[in-house]
């Protein structure tokens, strides 16, 4: 990594808070030595778990006093109106601002929407931004967007969602033309709602994406395509079920090895193999969704993400720092807006 990274904390975000977001912070610190965070949240609420760490570390961390945090259940028009001296908001204001240039949060999802795209704003071209993450499949992982920031999806949104993740992809995995498939009910042209299928035929006639056509739901996983296309809607709902498939596997294969002596010992024995396949199905291991479109950086955390996965959030946001990825959305968007111009949100 090069020197003069900031990346903006928000420490009062997701299910834990500072216990797990200011640990974090000073382990990427301890990670990557050029990289400075401000980390925004009630100061009373961070000093505690500053103490015992070293003077190197702390130095490179500077915390910003915010009045106010955005409860994981307040609508994002309230926190909108309200909460402009929360953690969130500034937070999301110092990227806007130039003061950092990457904003980590595992807050409110919907309040995070709608804050960066007042405080960032869309790139040239986009309506919406889109929630993109990995997801495991046979054949390693794809990505999947949008996973929830837009319920209601036009045929248009669909297709620029197709663009920014296209983009992303070449980026981040660098696959020079990473297929696409449009989630629906069926492989069938005449399968899926009207949005869907004009969304499909859209997709095809634009020349920047592979376009692979529809992929169901039972393929998702199976790794035939590089991304997959969705609204936020089911997106939101095939990521969640997915993760609760994982954790009842998990439970499912611990309980039957420890029902009697010679399952126990073939789990031992199975020990390497069972935690490889475990680590491949930890969600955790792709804590970090990006929130692509707005004209900065901002990366997603789990609400419930421990210190370690949180890590993981915050090493996302310097990669897509050191690619300057909303950069080259906008660039390659510039060959297309004609295509994937405006339309009403």
């Amino acid at each position: 990594m090069t020197a003069g990274y900031r990346i903006a904390v928000d420490a009062m975000g997701g299910d834990h808070g500072p216990r797990v977001t200011v640990l974090a912070a000073i382990d990427a610190l301890s990670r990557h030595p050029d990289l400075e965070i401000l980390l925004f949240g009630q100061q009373s609420s961070l000093e505690p778990f500053l103490a015992r760490h070293p003077d190197n570390l702390i130095q490179r961390l500077h915390l910003v006093h915010a009045d106010s945090v955005v409860a994981m259940d307040e609508r994002p028009s309230f926190a909108l109106r309200r909460r402009r001296d929360s953690s969130m908001y500034m937070a999301l204001e110092a990227v806007a601002k130039g003061e950092a240039q990457a904003c980590i949060s595992a807050g409110n999802t919907g309040a995070l929407m709608a804050m960066g795209r007042t405080c960032l704003q869309t790139l040239p071209g986009i309506d919406r931004p889109a929630i993109t993450t990995a997801i495991p499949t046979l054949k390693g992982h794809s990505y999947m967007l949008d996973l929830g920031a837009n319920v209601d999806c036009s045929s248009e949104h669909l297709l620029q969602f197709a663009i920014m993740g296209s983009v992303m992809l070449q980026a981040v995995e660098q696959i020079s033309q990473p297929t696409v498939g449009l989630l629906n009910i069926g492989a069938e042209e005449i399968k899926g709602n009207e949005q869907v299928r004009l969304a499909s035929r859209l997709l095809s006639e634009e020349p920047g994406l592979n376009y692979v056509g529809f992929i169901e739901g039972d393929g998702v996983f199976s790794g035939k395509v590089d991304l997959v296309v969705c609204d936020g809607f089911v997106g939101n709902i095939a990521l969640k079920s997915s993760e609760g498939l994982a954790r009842l596997m998990s439970r499912k294969v611990r309980r039957s090895f420890s029902q009697s002596l010679y399952r126990r010992l073939l789990a031992f024995l199975a020990r390497p193999i069972l935690k490889e396949l475990q680590e491949q199905l930890d969600p955790s291991r792709r804590n970090g969704a990006s929130l692509l479109g707005l004209q900065g950086i901002v990366v997603k955390s789990h609400g419930g993400a421990n210190r370690k996965c949180f890590g993981h959030a915050i090493d996302q946001a310097i990669s897509e720092v050191e690619m300057n990825i909303p950069a080259l959305i906008s660039d390659h968007l510039e060959q297309h807006l004609p295509r994937s111009g405006s339309v009403q949100n």
